[in-house]
């Protein structure tokens, strides 16, 4: 049974819409489009290309899909290689045209979707794709969380965490790791039951 990344660029106020330019995202009024491009630096760029290591499929909302696909068949470099080469799959439940070679979208029953693709890859990689994944959030569909929060606060535009997310506990797999700019990279993995709750002490948490 494969597992499903979420990768995610976030500012440290919870804000992941359009982090890669002014074009990507301006739904809402949102001004602040490209805001992670002042804040890469080489251990951001290395860990990215580690982290994609094990991928062997995109799992992607339609917007990001449409993004990615008038992006990269255009570059070169190893993720361009990869994202190229890989299968595709779209999860949008109206029908769309899938220009970018080796696409696939996915049926109306996304959920069914997402369980087969499982079964099929080994690595599973949703990137930006906010929306879709929100679904995947409050249905559990997911494995592991990658987040790279930026020491910016935007105060508006789309969050990681919104309304629907339901109660689950994580695992941080890996001590995190901070960049030259301030970005820290945190990875984690969907752990069984739901949060606890207790009474803080003098001695500490009594549960």
């Amino acid at each position: 049974m494969g597992l499903i990344h979420i990768d995610l660029f976030t500012t440290l106020d919870g804000v992941a819409q359009a982090p890669g330019g002014p074009d990507e995202d301006a739904g809402g009024g949102f001004t602040f489009g490209g805001w992670q491009a002042p804040l890469m630096d080489s251990v951001v760029g290395g860990q990215v290309e580690a982290g994609m290591q094990d991928l062997d499929a995109l799992l992607l909302g339609r917007r990001t899909y449409e993004i990615f696909a008038a992006y990269w068949p255009q570059q070169k470099g190893t993720i361009a290689e990869l994202f190229n080469r890989v299968p595709k799959y779209v999860a949008s439940r109206q029908p769309h045209a899938l220009p970018w070679d080796n696409s696939t979208q996915l049926g109306p029953d996304i959920a069914a979707g997402v369980h087969e693709l499982r079964a099929r890859h080994e690595g599973l990689h949703v990137i930006g794709s906010l929306d879709f994944v929100q679904t995947l959030f409050a249905d559990r569909l997911f494995d592991r969380l990658t987040l790279w929060v930026y020491p910016i606060l935007l105060g508006s535009g789309k969050k990681v965490f919104a309304e629907g997310v339901v109660p689950a506990n994580l695992t941080l797999l890996e001590p995190v790791i901070a960049s030259p700019k301030g970005a820290v990279l945190q990875r984690y993995e969907l752990a069984a039951g739901t949060p606890g709750v207790g009474v803080m002490g003098n001695g500490g948490p009594e549960v």
